[in-house]
């Protein structure tokens, strides 16, 4: 066997569905949210979980909690599955902060992996602090399937670092959806993506809401 890491997307809030800014502010789901939380507890509570990892903010906690409570595993929390900081740019919409921040955000835009919003967190930051509960799941864990619940930025970040892509392009080569799954698979050769922002789990009402 292999262990397998699933990264879980929080369902959807009401920043994922308008857009902005939220990345230390703490909403709850909304009620699609809760419904994609009990859709994913219900496809996947068969799987043989060894743990189960989240970020310790609330829309993380809702979504993994009717899993938690199906399976009866510990709900592991983590800072370092956070989502980015978003510094003064926390709650705003994209063209506020592009009016308000334009030099930063230009540079965010650009290269975020090395710029950040302003007061907030860089690609790399987030990288050297998610970076480390991955090592923790690896030293522990050497096969098997390990679930992990965290945000969007968080999760890109995660991806790129494990699958070698520039962290500058978390944005632009890596989606993922509110509620959306990705599965790696560590090999024989190093960690290998075998499912990418599937939702197909979710009824297809949920899976076609627009939002980010």
């Amino acid at each position: 066997m292999s262990l397998r890491l699933y990264l879980l997307r929080h369902g959807e809030t009401p920043y994922s569905r308008s857009g902005g800014f939220c990345g230390a502010l703490d909403p709850d789901l909304t009620p699609e949210g809760e419904q994609m939380a009990v859709a994913f507890a219900t496809a996947y509570a068969g799987i043989p979980w060894q743990a189960l990892y989240v970020s310790p903010m609330k829309r993380t906690l809702a979504t993994l909690r009717p899993l938690a409570e199906k399976t009866g595993l510990e709900m592991q929390m983590r800072d370092g599955l956070q989502e980015i900081h978003y510094g003064e740019w926390e709650g705003k919409t994209h063209a506020e902060v592009r009016d308000s921040y334009t030099e930063d955000y230009l540079r965010w835009m650009t290269e975020p992996a090395w710029n950040s919003p302003t007061g907030g967190e860089t690609a790399v930051q987030i990288a050297n602090r998610a970076m480390p509960v991955m090592a923790e799941i690896e030293e522990k864990f050497t096969d098997g399937n390990v679930l992990i619940v965290s945000h969007k930025a968080t999760i890109r970040v995660i991806l790129c670092s494990l699958l070698g892509i520039d962290l500058g392009r978390y944005r632009d080569r890596i989606e993922v959806l509110a509620a959306s799954l990705s599965v790696i698979k560590f090999d024989r050769y190093g960690p290998l993506l075998e499912v990418l922002g599937e939702r197909n789990y979710l009824p297809t009402e949920l899976r076609e809401r627009s939002g980010t």
